[in-house]
């Protein structure tokens, strides 16, 4: 029996979450939100064999769906609150969120963000905020920016803006339910949902569970930061030791009460293998029959954004992509409609490069060893004319060392023409008389090295 507080026991200063609350919220923030678009995607419907819709909350006026939450909750603050201020800690999204909220109310806003979130993400934070807002970057997670800002509503009596942590919030990041089944005219089968810390999802799921209780829900986290999964485990919130901030969206090291609550009371269940029955009213064998988590590795998440971007023009950020990368590991009912959630396009054009490379690897075609090659004229001739195949590619050629005088280590990186390529490459590599040691993704030489 799990110990985690029931979502009636959550002191929380804000209305319940329900459905009715979220319809409220709607019609509270209809001035400020246009409803994003639902697009049929034909790629991914004709992958699927179902009818796959995209919500693009990209398309914004912050680029994701943040701003819903953000201006919910700053609406519902009384003159004294708004006088005081008000604080939030942020990845990026929710900031853009909340600084466009201040510029429009004329309100001051101090807002805390990790070091490295994306430059673009902090200048669009100031754009939005035009002259409301200060921007404070602190710590390397949000989590360390959450405390930061805890700080300082301790210290001045600000009013904190929860990302996610508030059914204030999360009931205006639900109003995205209430538009795709308005856009739809029906339920949908299935909803994919990006999972950070927890608001989305949380609100979303108490909308379709009240409104279309037949649609299957699924929340995908990254692999790096899956702390919605482990809260389930556990039975309650816990604190990540560590996360891959990549996915900087949804990096977060611990989920909120209040969407634990909600997830969990709504019979979430965690589903880690690769192949996820996805059919309305289909048991997934792990406890729920309507209701699921899984994850999704970083590389694949990577190369999901680079469809998006190749195939339809999207521009999606790591934690945009979510949804659609879990589509591919998804076993979905032929015909059924399926809609995903791109809840993001704030994306820094400079991290293409480590976005392209991370999608390489995940696909099996860039691959790093360490070369000792002899100090001898002909040495790297013989490299490339008896180890690399014809489709083969030196991406990177590094000395990292010179042993002696006879030898010398290279850190060499090599893109294959196709995956199945390496096994045919290991073995040109053993048959030479040179010593070669694969570096493997992950590890703390290819971390260090790459």
């Amino acid at each position: 029996m799990s110990n985690s507080p029931k979502l009636a026991e959550l002191k929380v200063t804000s209305p319940a979450l329900t459905a009715d609350e979220i319809d409220a919220a709607a019609e509270r923030i209809a001035h400020i939100i246009d409803a994003t678009p639902l697009q049929l995607s034909d790629r991914l419907s004709v992958l699927t064999g179902a009818r796959v819709y995209l919500k693009r909350e990209d398309l914004q006026v912050v680029r994701s769906y943040k701003l819903r939450g953000a201006y919910n909750l700053i609406m519902q603050l009384n003159d004294a609150e708004r006088a005081a201020g008000v604080v939030t800690a942020s990845a990026g999204n929710h900031a853009q969120g909340v600084a466009f909220a201040c510029r429009a109310m004329e309100i001051r806003g101090r807002i805390y963000v990790p070091a490295n979130t994306p430059k673009q993400k902090r200048d669009r934070i100031m754009v939005h905020g035009g002259g409301f807002v200060e921007l404070i970057p602190t710590g390397e997670t949000y989590d360390a920016a959450a405390a930061a800002a805890a700080a300082d509503v301790e210290r001045t009596g600000a009013t904190m803006v929860p990302p996610f942590d508030d059914a204030r919030t999360a009931a205006g990041q639900g109003t995205i339910a209430a538009e795709i089944l308005e856009q739809l005219g029906q339920a949908p089968d299935s909803v994919i949902v990006p999972v950070g810390g927890g608001g989305c999802i949380a609100g979303i799921a108490t909308y379709l569970h009240e409104r279309a209780p037949r649609t299957t829900i699924v929340g995908v986290e990254p692999v790096g930061a899956a702390s919605m999964t482990a809260a389930l485990v556990a039975g309650g919130p816990v604190t990540l030791p560590e996360v891959d901030p990549f996915v900087d969206g949804a990096a977060v090291k611990r989920v909120g009460d209040l969407p634990y609550a909600v997830v969990s009371e709504l019979g979430a269940s965690v589903v880690s293998h690769a192949s996820l029955p996805l059919v309305a009213g289909t048991r997934t064998g792990h406890g729920s029959e309507k209701f699921a988590m899984t994850q999704v590795d970083e590389g694949a998440i990577c190369t999901a954004m680079l469809e998006l971007y190749q195939n339809e023009g999207i521009i999606a950020e790591p934690a945009g992509a979510l949804s659609v990368t879990a589509l591919g590991h998804l076993d979905v009912e032929p015909g059924s409609t399926v809609v995903c959630l791109v809840s993001g396009g704030n994306n820094d054009v400079s991290r293409y490069g480590e976005i392209l490379e991370r999608s390489l690897v995940h696909l099996g075609l860039k691959h790093y060893f360490l070369v000792d090659f002899p100090q001898e004229p002909g040495a790297l001739r013989r490299f490339l004319d008896e180890v690399l195949g014809p489709d083969d590619d030196i991406t990177l050629f590094e000395y990292v060392k010179r042993n002696n005088r006879e030898t010398g280590a290279a850190l060499v990186g090599v893109e294959l023409g196709s995956a199945d390529g390496l096994t045919d490459l290991l073995d040109r590599m053993r048959a030479s008389r040179l010593q070669v040691e694969q570096l493997e993704p992950g590890s703390p030489a290819y971390r260090y090295l790459t």
